[in-house]
């Protein structure tokens, strides 16, 4: 097996050595700077790249770090981070190896060996996912913003306005009737979800709420006064 084809990301060792990535970084410059004055190969242990960051797709920099590596900062560390870290790192390795040789010795194919390199990458990746699931859950959890709500706003008068005949028509001349029928939709909402106003929708539910206003159909109370007021002759 060629050590130098099986790496894990400093940032999932930074994460096993339970620090911060930015400082692990500062720690192997360190350590490059003196193996570097006495010409000591840095590839050994590791070798520097980057990957994009989620989002934004910036630049950022890693490195790619061997098991030689690993052993190196194990040594660095000491008392139980460096008992714990020495035994992730190790199974890390015990699991890629496993992978790369099976049991009759055989190698794997270049793609497989290319899909294994991956690995830390993708659980890299899952972790970013499940953040990200929990970031847009408690999104879809939170009440309306101040725009969703205007815009709600907005459509319940359209709908109102419609339902009342139109713009100017007798019975949107009517304060009275126009209040009531604009309570009435706002009325339908907080009973459909519950809520004492209908600014506390979750904004999961805002399309739904479009749905219901959009839907909205006058009660026969109310049709009945609505096309009263709009049949009076005019003198």
């Amino acid at each position: 097996m060629n050590e130098l084809e099986n790496k894990l990301s400093s940032r999932e060792v930074s994460e096993m050595m339970e620090m911060l990535h930015a400082d692990l970084l500062k720690k192997i410059d360190k350590i490059n700077e003196d193996l570097k004055k006495e010409k000591i190969l840095c590839s050994k242990y590791w070798i520097e790249s980057s990957y994009k960051q989620a989002g934004n797709g910036k630049e950022n920099r890693e490195f790619q770090i061997t098991k030689r590596g690993c052993e190196f900062l194990a040594h660095k560390t000491t008392g139980t981070k460096g008992n714990l870290f020495t035994d992730k790192y190790m199974d890390k390795f015990e699991k890629m190896e496993n992978y790369i040789v099976s049991d009759n010795r055989k190698a794997l194919s270049p793609m497989e060996i290319l899909e294994l390199q991956f690995t830390v990458v993708r659980e890299q990746g899952e972790k970013i996912k499940e953040v990200d699931s929990k970031i847009e859950a408690l999104e879809d959890n939170m009440p309306l913003f101040n725009v969703e709500c205007k815009e709600l706003q907005g459509l319940v008068r359209r709908i109102g306005t419609k339902s009342l005949g139109g713009y100017k028509t007798p019975a949107y001349n009517s304060n009275s009737l126009r209040g009531q029928v604009y309570s009435d939709i706002q009325q339908q909402l907080k009973r459909e979800f519950g809520v004492t106003r209908y600014e506390a929708i979750k904004r999961s539910q805002l399309d739904l709420a479009r749905q219901i206003v959009t839907k909205y159909k006058v009660p026969v109370f109310l049709q009945g006064e609505i096309i009263k007021f709009n049949n009076q002759i005019q003198f």
